[in-house]
């Protein structure tokens, strides 16, 4: 064989190759082959995102094996959703090929008719933009207001988009993290800066505004430091609104992406809240994650979302940001897929 494709993978099967179990046919010709192996998992969310299974994924990557999916959706389960369907049968298809290099071997004889012959990532040829990070709005030379954004899910967001073949460009605020490779990167300090790198950047096929950006400015910040003075109260700051980006593209008319997707962080009625924002803002999309400072996402590996859209909400279950990313990402190429379809 030139290579193995495992779909489905259920989580008993991962387990088993993680461990090097021999003791059926399936798992006795995993552990002896010595082609490539591609994992195509399957199943319940909560079981997907058990530390145990992130366990085997990450002993199974390190083993060599390569993963496609799972994807969020609808699962089995009457009202279950989540990320743990399996990856589509094209999706599939293409990581084979883009593992064998079928463009080379002149395709496989499997594909169907009308498909495209060697790897074509799934946002091959669009072009994705995201913003990430807070937006520093400066009071003086020395303070801004701010806030707890570390930037890490709109990367993640960006890296998960550039892995599935799309340019990428990453208009970020100030961050202490590293550029996602291959990306574009543009670093901006204020909200009016961003609106400008946003809007320069267009056109765009999918937008994500994952920015953390800060809702007012000080409307005439102070030349020299402002200082303290004894006896006297605290100077008071005259704020302004900032410009709503998200707001502003997702109604723009002509240019808009096909896709707006935003971001909702709440600290009280999430569900709520995005719900609201879908509405008010005009995108396509809400994510919307909790971000009390129990919860620890702010500067946290780890993400809970609730999935808005015109079809209502779905949760979806605690994972990585990179997780999160790779699931955004994947629906976001099956819906321009299917745009595609309908034209």
């Amino acid at each position: 064989a030139d290579i193995v494709v495992v779909a489905p993978a259920t989580a008993d099967l991962m387990a088993r190759m993680a461990q090097g179990h021999a003791n059926d046919l399936a798992t006795a010709v995993l552990l002896a082959t010595r082609a490539p192996i591609l994992i195509a998992p399957a199943m319940n969310p909560a079981m997907w995102s058990h530390a145990a299974t992130q366990r085997n994924v990450r002993q199974l990557e390190r083993d060599g094996a390569a993963f496609i999916g799972p994807n969020a959706g609808e699962m089995a389960e009457q009202g279950e959703a989540g990320v743990g369907r399996m990856a589509e049968v094209p999706e599939i298809v293409a990581r084979i090929e883009e593992m064998l290099g079928a463009n080379d071997k002149g395709g496989f004889g499997f594909i169907s008719v009308g498909a495209t012959r060697g790897p074509r990532p799934l946002l091959a040829g669009r072009h994705v933009l995201v913003t990430s990070g807070p937006t520093h709005e400066p009071i003086d030379p020395v303070r801004y207001i701010a806030n707890r954004s570390s930037g890490k899910q709109g990367h993640a967001i960006a890296a998960a988009a550039q892995r599935l073949g799309a340019r990428v460009t990453l208009i970020t605020g100030p961050v202490q993290i590293a550029d996602p490779e291959g990306v574009t990167v543009e670093r901006v300090g204020t909200a009016e800066e961003m609106l400008a790198a946003v809007t320069a950047a267009l056109p765009a096929d999918v937008a994500v505004f994952a920015a953390a950006v800060a809702d007012w400015r000080v409307a005439t910040p102070g030349r020299g430091k402002i200082k303290k003075t004894a006896g006297n109260a605290p100077p008071s700051l005259n704020l302004v609104e900032n410009p709503d980006i998200l707001r502003a593209i997702a109604t723009r008319g002509a240019g808009r992406p096909a896709l707006v997707v935003g971001f909702a962080a709440e600290t009280q009625t999430v569900v709520g809240n995005a719900q609201a924002k879908l509405k008010t803002k005009g995108a396509d999309w809400i994510v919307a994650n909790d971000v009390s400072e129990s919860t620890g996402v702010f500067g946290g590996e780890r993400n809970q979302v609730h999935f808005v859209s015109a079809a209502g909400v779905e949760p979806w279950p605690a994972m990585t940001k990179a997780d999160v990313a790779d699931a955004l990402m994947q629906r976001a190429a099956a819906w321009l897929a299917d745009v595609r379809e309908q034209v």
